[in-house]
């Protein structure tokens, strides 16, 4: 694409064509030219596009990110740009510890800063794994650059002996057999190993799905984008388009501004509840929503995405993998038959520069299998929750996989319908109920509830995805698959567990669980969103009282700098987990410009 008419200056040649600054100039030129590029090239007033590169071989959901850069460069040089590839921290959740989303907020500062401080114009985002998604998004938002996402896409359904295996979700399946007798720990590696037959993220509707395709419902990457297979080569023709597309939204100067408004997240969150997306998903939008400047609160996903029905069959909501939600008509068709009866905001601006509205009111249908009408979903009322109470000031409860066994046995009581009370198990993190879950001196049965604390931002670090425990083994094998779970921790989104989760404030922000004591009664009542303890308020009193006489609740000391300086910065879950002094940086690019020179 030719330089607009406008001649507008581009940001890079702040870098490498400034005549009033020609010692500065030579100097950044210079050393770019040692691998091949020309002064010819680089002084042409071409768009210098980023490519920001999350594929590594410690991120294998990514990895084939390496391979997609060379068509995302295909694209950008076709369009008239000069693409610019750079690694970013690597996050992998199924090989970090302690946790994944400690690297969020760390992968997010490192892009903030390349973004800002590089000769970059726009930036293509490479997403997939489940925090890599968010923390380009959250950094492209605070940098305020023409920016697009191209996410890495699922891997190939999953089988063993006839059966889909979902990637997680098996997982979990599998360790409650397992638990039962039914299989040995040879059986259950290579059930679990099935489940990842390609390159690719999570092939389930988990954390890594749910975001790629959030980002697309927010307008962030192309339509159809998200659920597009790693192997398939419209993955391979989709990256060449993204990078076509970045330079053409540098001369648009289209940016995440531009996008990111307050209709695109309330449009994420009814596509969240329409494809039973993570419980993960608040955080990351909440964060970015702050990093944008839109104001989104924890209660927004109840209020605006509580009552949308589930329409994607897909695991571990549903029945089927990635590869037929995108042979269904992925997010476009979802979309398609939301904006059919009016729960989107049709006029939401995307990266192709289209509406949302334009963009889908010509997607496939729902097959009535895959993806359900909006009359005649998998759930009615399929989006989130939110309960608050003397246990916490809010969390949240994914109502799309409450199971018929959960209902029955804890919602239904005549005459208190969608409440329940029991007998509280208190484990100290995740080590503690492995080691204890099957004492029975605790006399676990089927009317307690288990809570796992310390698990939260602050206290494990990073909010562990512990939540989902599954019953003593005794009980798995009387039939009963599962007991409600409360933690301060967050959940796998391959899990199908109904948990009440995120809790804010956490047991080490020193929140309601920090005074819960093995034995106490709760109450949970969905009808009234409360979750409560259930003793007077002179012992609440008292055990607050005695908390901050022993300095509060304790948690493991720090084992790396970024431990420590993750804790002293960051928020709690209901507001993203943010870095806290980073949310007060907007619009960098805008407001700054360029930065200081080097010499």
């Amino acid at each position: 694409m030719d330089k607009p008419a406008t001649g507008r200056k581009l940001r890079s040649s702040e870098w490498f064509n400034d005549p009033h600054n020609p010692a500065m100039t030579a100097l950044y030129l210079e050393r770019y030219l040692n691998y091949g590029l020309t002064r010819k090239e680089l002084q042409a007033g071409k768009p210098i596009i980023g490519i920001a590169q999350t594929g590594n071989d410690l991120s294998p959901c990514n990895r084939h990110h390496l391979e997609l850069a060379q068509r995302v460069r295909e694209g950008i040089r076709e369009a008239g740009g000069i693409a610019m590839e750079f690694p970013m921290h690597p996050i992998q959740e199924t090989g970090k510890r302690p946790t994944a989303a400690l690297d969020r907020n760390l992968a997010y500062l490192g892009l903030v800063e390349i973004l800002f401080s590089y000769p970059l114009d726009g930036v293509v985002l490479t997403t997939g794994c489940d925090k890599t998604t968010p923390a380009c998004l959250m950094a492209a938002a605070t940098v305020n650059l023409p920016a697009i996402v191209l996410s890495g896409g699922p891997m190939l359904n999953g089988w063993h002996d006839g059966a889909r295996t979902g990637s997680g979700t098996v997982v979990w399946k599998s360790r409650e057999r397992m638990a039962a007798g039914e299989i040995d720990y040879e059986e259950f590696m290579e059930i679990v190993a099935s489940s990842a037959p390609s390159v690719g993220h999570c092939n389930t509707m988990g954390t890594a799905s749910t975001m790629n395709a959030l980002a697309e419902a927010l307008g962030m990457s192309l339509p159809g984008c998200a659920a597009i297979p790693a192997p398939y080569r419209e993955r391979g023709q989709i990256a060449y388009e993204t990078g076509k597309r970045a330079v053409e939204m540098v001369w648009e100067d289209l940016k995440p501004s531009d996008i990111l408004t307050r209709q695109a997240f309330e449009n994420a969150i009814v596509v969240n509840s329409a494809i039973g997306g993570s419980t993960n998903a608040p955080i990351h939008l909440n964060a970015l929503a702050r990093h944008i400047g839109v104001d989104l609160s924890i209660d927004d996903w109840q209020s605006v995405g509580h009552k949308i029905p589930l329409l994607v069959n897909m695991q571990p909501a549903g029945v089927y993998l990635g590869e037929e939600f995108h042979r269904a008509g992925g997010v476009p068709a979802v979309l398609r038959e939301l904006i059919k009866h009016g729960k989107i905001h049709a006029d939401a601006v995307t990266v192709n520069g289209k509406s949302i509205g334009d963009n889908c009111r010509a997607a496939a249908l729902p097959d009535g299998e895959v993806i359900k009408s909006y009359d005649g979903p998998l759930v009615q009322d399929a989006g989130f929750l939110v309960l608050r109470g003397n246990l916490f000031d809010s969390a949240i409860m994914k109502t799309s996989v409450i199971s018929l066994e959960f209902r029955e046995r804890y919602l239904a009581t005549p005459g208190d319908l969608n409440a329940f009370e029991g007998r509280a198990i208190v484990f100290e993190g995740p080590e503690d109920y492995h080691a204890r879950i099957d004492d029975e001196a605790l006399d676990i049965d089927e009317h307690c509830i288990l809570f796992v604390r310390g698990t939260g931002p602050i206290g494990y670090p990073g909010g562990a995805e512990v939540v989902n425990m599954q019953p003593p083994a005794a009980l798995i094998r009387r039939g009963i698959h599962s007991l409600p779970c409360i933690g301060d921790g967050r959940q796998s989104g391959t899990s199908g567990s109904p948990s009440i989760l995120n809790a804010t404030p956490e047991a080490a922000a020193n929140g309601g669980l920090a005074i819960l004591k093995t034995g106490d009664r709760v109450r949970i009542d969905l009808n009234k969103g409360s979750a409560n303890m259930l003793i007077s308020d002179e012992e609440l009193a008292r055990r607050r009282a005695e908390l901050k006489a022993h300095g509060g609740f304790h948690y493991p000391a720090n084992q790396t700098p970024w431990q420590e300086l993750y804790r002293s910065t960051v928020g709690q879950q209901a507001t993203g987990a943010c870095l806290e002094l980073a949310t007060r940086y907007h619009d960098i690019a805008g407001l700054v410009g360029v930065a200081r020179h080097n010499h």
